[in-house]
C-alpha cells in the first residue's frame, strides 16, 4: 500500500479502499473469464500435434495444485505452513491448453495436501466443477488417483521431465514414453502457475489482510491472467513461459494419493495402457 500511495501520489486509505473496489470487481468477472470454451471437443493444440494426436485426443486440459504466499496471525500459522515451512495457501487450477485457466479454487491453508483440495472442490456442488463430457479427462499427475475424468500418470516410474533431459535418459518402454508424454502435455498448468507468479508479485508476498480477501485474490489475478492472454497474444511473460517442456522451478511436485473404487481406476487403467502401447508401437516403427 505505501508503494502504491507514493506512486499515485493518494493516501493509503485511498488506496485501500480502490483496492477492495478493484478486487470485488474482478472477482465478479470471474463466472464469466475463468471457465472452459468447451468440455467435448479435441483441443486444437493436442489436434496438431503427432506428439498427442491420436493418443491423448480426449485430453481437455490440466489439473494441480500450487502455493502461493499467505497471512496469519501467529496462532494460526501452524495449519499454514505448506511447503518449505512458509505461510502458505494451498490454490486448486485447471487450464486448458491455450494457457487459460477454467477453473480455480482457493481458501485451504499450506498443510492441505493437493487430493484433499481436489475433493472438497469437485465434490461441492457451490463450486460448480466443470466435469468433462463422458470420455474425456484432465490430466493429473501421481497424486490423484486415475479414474474417470481424470488421467494419472504410471507411479513408481520415471516421469517428471527433468528426468528425461541428458543423453542416454530417453525413454524405455511403453510406460516410460507413456509418462514422459503425459508429463510434457501437464506441463501447461505448470506454465500457467509461472505466468501467473512472475506477473503478480502479491502472490509471493502476502500483506496482512484478512482470509476472505487473501481468498480472492488469486481469483482476481487469474482473471487478469485470462483477460491478458485472450488480448494481448504478444504478451511477453505469455512468450517467455510458450515453450512447452520448460521447467517450471516449485511446481513440479506430486502428492497423496486419493482412493477411489476399484471399478473406476480399472476402467482408466485401461485407458492409460492402451494409450501407452499405441504410443510405443508408433514410437519404435518410427525409430
Amino acid at each position: 500500500m505505501r508503494v502504491a500511495a507514493e506512486r499515485f501520489q493518494r493516501s493509503k486509505d485511498t488506496i485501500h479502499r480502490q483496492f477492495k473496489r478493484v478486487l470485488t470487481a474482478l472477482c465478479g468477472l470471474s463466472p464469466r473469464i475463468i471457465r472452459p470454451s468447451s468440455r467435448g471437443e479435441t483441443p486444437p493444440e493436442i489436434l496438431n500435434s503427432p506428439k498427442y494426436y491420436p493418443y491423448f485426443e480426449k485430453c481437455i486440459g490440466a489439473i494441480d495444485g500450487t502455493h502461493v504466499a499467505a497471512w496469519a496471525p501467529a496462532q494460526k500459522q501452524t495449519s499454514y505452513r505448506g511447503r518449505k515451512v512458509l505461510i502458505t495457501q494451498n490454490v486448486m487450477c485447471a487450464c486448458s491448453f491455450d494457457m487459460m485457466f477454467t477453473f480455480v479454487y482457493t481458501g485451504w491453508e499450506g498443510t492441505a495436501n493437493d487430493s484433499r483440495v481436489f475433493t472438497d472442490a469437485v465434490l461441492r456442488p457451490e463450486n460448480e466443477f466443470p466435469f468433462p463430457e463422458e470420455g474425456y479427462y484432465y490430466v493429473v499427475d501421481a497424486g490423484y488417483t486415475n479414474m474417470p475424468g481424470f488421467l494419472a500418470p504410471y507411479r513408481g516410474e520415471r516421469y517428471h521431465l527433468r528426468d528425461y533431459r541428458g543423453p542416454r535418459r530417453a525413454p524405455r518402454g511403453p510406460i516410460e514414453l507413456f509418462n514422459y508424454r503425459h508429463s510434457s502435455l501437464r506441463n501447461i498448468i505448470e506454465r500457467c502457475f509461472g505466468v501467473l507468479k512472475a506477473r503478480f508479485p502479491i502472490l509471493k508476498l502476502m500483506p496482512n489482510y484478512p482470509p476472505r480477501r487473501q481468498r480472492r485474490i488469486p481469483i482476481a489475478c487469474c482473471v487478469l491472467h485470462n483477460f491478458i492472454r485472450r488480448e494481448a497474444r504478444r504478451d511477453r511473460l505469455f512468450e517467455e513461459f510458450q515453450v512447452e517442456d520448460i521447467i517450471v522451478e516449485g511446481e513440479d511436485m506430486a502428492t497423496p494419493n486419493l482412493d477411489m473404487s476399484p471399478e473406476n481406476i480399472a476402467q482408466m487403467t485401461n485407458i492409460r495402457d492402451k494409450i501407452a502401447q499405441d504410443l510405443w508401437r508408433d514410437f519404435t516403427q518410427g525409430s
